[in-house]
């Protein structure tokens, strides 16, 4: 049984997200989604609104579990039991950066291989900062993000402007 690990903060999950995880799930015999509790980050949502939305926007997936984590992502997957790491590159730019963090985890805990996806053309430029920028704005998300997380945007966008 292949159990493998995608890792981020979805901070909303977006599209892009969603195609990864989709793309992952048909590879893998389990897919852990790993929501990433980052105190370096000001998240927009906390880490309990994040695995609420991903719940929901994958639920039609048997094969994929949504669990929180904080800490390094390799003893998280060591905790999981799980072989493989999954990323999602976009560019050029992401792979720099994610070629040396799969470097370190390899040294770090041997055995747990990284595989690369690159996302669809379709969401290429795609980022959840991008998203946010957007709702903050009054901007129409729906090209980017579930109807569940369009409207948890907009709740907290309206709730940011009460204060």
């Amino acid at each position: 049984m292949l159990k493998a690990i995608y890792p981020g903060s979805f901070d909303p999950v977006t599209f892009g997200h969603l195609d990864i995880m989709k793309r992952s799930s048909k590879i893998v015999d389990r897919l852990i989604v790993g929501v990433l509790n980052n105190n370096a980050k000001m998240p927009l949502f906390s880490v309990a609104e994040r695995v609420k939305m991903l719940k929901e926007v994958s639920a039609g997936f048997d094969n994929i579990e949504i669990v929180p984590f904080d800490g390094l992502l390799i003893d998280f997957a060591k905790k999981m039991e799980a072989e493989l790491i999954i990323r999602g590159l976009r560019a050029i730019t992401d792979f720099e950066y994610e070629l040396q963090m799969s470097q370190t985890n390899h040294k770090l805990g041997s055995g747990v291989e990284t595989m690369f996806l690159t996302t669809s053309i379709e969401y290429s430029y795609l980022s959840s900062t991008t998203v946010k920028e957007i709702a903050a704005f009054g901007g129409d998300t729906s090209q980017f993000v579930p109807e569940a997380v369009k409207r948890e945007l907009e709740k907290k966008m309206r709730a940011k402007e009460a204060y």
